[in-house]
């Protein structure tokens, strides 16, 4: 019987994925499991495995194409069968939104007798995505030259004429580095969060004494049941999401409408990759032992900076923790990535010279930031999370069991 190849849904937003290339060609045989095909989502891009077992077929989607999730690109077939019949391929063009796919004849731009676009040549073959861009960018969209198939305008080419407006417009020579489809992401989904979502911080001080004596304590144990070092990453992980079984609000998402309690808590880690950042997820934090966490942070991150994440590396976080520690930032805030609530930035744990009982000391501190979507979370449950934090950092044994 043959399996249909659907373009799948990887986050809770998608609603259209973009194919980046076949692994395989149609008439060859494919493994269940094996690399099949390549995506690119809003987050990152994705090689998806194969299903099952049989002889491709049926491709119905060319490189290059925008497809909606659930729709089907091609079939696996066993020898002698035919693949089942398609109304219609999709296009290397197709719609960015499945509404945009319901286009009537009266709401298409005019043609001219020469058969282009009345109006500016930009309108017809461009995603949404790319039109924001433009009007973030204020790039003028009839200057720009699509190179998506079939002449489409790609946000990868409204940012390179946003950095070509740039270099002109300085009085000296300048060199235009463009981006790579991770850093290209990267951008967008950044610029988009920061523009849309009202950010607001809440940071605390706190001695981290306790949690950089637990780490040490624990390191011989879990490198001998693991095989790898916990780090301060992986502690804050297991704190975090422990505490996020109290505060369920910065555990949610806003959905446009109203407020989604995720049911789960999923903890995203950015990681810094060759060309931008990804953010990988270790799924059940909250119930997670230590040493299967660092397990998952070191298996996800070694998966995403090869340029191979597996779906579900990078789909499902619910909370997101950004440590640039490791270079020496003493503080810093982070943008939120959608449609999470809140962001938490982890600096160095350092040397300062504080109070204790009234008497000057020096400690070992950390200095964390969260960022919240204030239509989730105001200033009151932000700042109740941090209280609930700094105690579990203070305290972490209590927290961990």
């Amino acid at each position: 019987m043959a399996i249909s190849i659907i373009m799948p849904a990887l986050e809770m937003a998608q609603d259209t994925g973009k194919l980046l290339s076949w692994r395989k060609k149609e008439g060859e045989r494919v493994s269940k499991g094996e690399p099949l095909l390549e995506i690119e989502t809003d987050k990152a891009v994705v090689e998806i495995e194969s299903p099952g077992e049989g002889i491709l077929a049926g491709i119905l989607a060319r490189e290059g194409a925008v497809i909606p999730v659930g729709q089907t690109i091609a079939w696996l077939v066993q020898p002698g069968e035919a693949p089942p019949a398609a109304d219609k391929a999709p296009s290397a063009s197709a719609a960015s939104t499945p509404a945009a796919a319901t286009t009537t004849a009266a709401s298409r731009p005019a043609v001219s007798s020469a058969g282009q676009p009345a109006t500016a040549p930009a309108a017809a073959g461009m995603s949404p995505k790319a039109r924001r861009l433009a009007q973030e960018q204020g790039v003028d969209l009839g200057r720009v030259r699509g190179s998506g198939a079939g002449g489409e305008i790609l946000a990868a080419d409204v940012l390179a004429a946003a950095a070509s407006q740039v270099g002109s417009a300085s009085s000296g020579a300048a060199e235009i580095e463009t981006p790579g489809q991770v850093g290209r992401l990267m951008a967008e989904r950044t610029a988009q969060s920061w523009t849309t979502v009202p950010h607001f911080f809440v940071v605390r001080e706190i001695d981290a004494g306790a949690l950089v004596g637990l780490r040490e304590e624990l390191v011989p144990a879990i490198e001998k049941s693991h095989g790898l070092k916990v780090t301060h990453t992986d502690l804050l992980v297991a704190l975090v999401a422990r505490v996020l079984v109290k505060h369920p609000r910065l555990n949610a998402s806003w959905t446009g409408q109203a407020i989604r309690r995720n049911s789960e808590i999923n903890i995203g880690i950015a990681i810094a990759v060759e060309d931008g950042v990804v953010t990988t997820v270790i799924r059940g934090a909250d119930k997670a032992a230590l040493g299967d966490i660092a397990v998952q942070r070191r298996d996800t991150a070694e998966r995403a900076r090869a340029g191979k994440p597996r779906p579900s590396d990078i789909t499902g976080g619910t909370f997101t923790i950004s440590n640039l520690g490791m270079y020496r930032v003493d503080a810093f805030s982070a943008i939120i990535v959608q449609p999470q609530a809140a962001i938490l930035a982890v600096g160095a744990i350092a040397d300062r010279v504080v109070a204790v009982a009234g008497r000057p000391e020096v400690r070992p501190m950390i200095t964390l930031t969260l960022s919240s979507d204030h239509r989730v979370a105001d200033g009151a449950r932000a700042a109740m999370f941090m209280q609930d934090l700094a105690e579990a950092v203070r305290d972490p044994k209590k927290w961990l069991g």
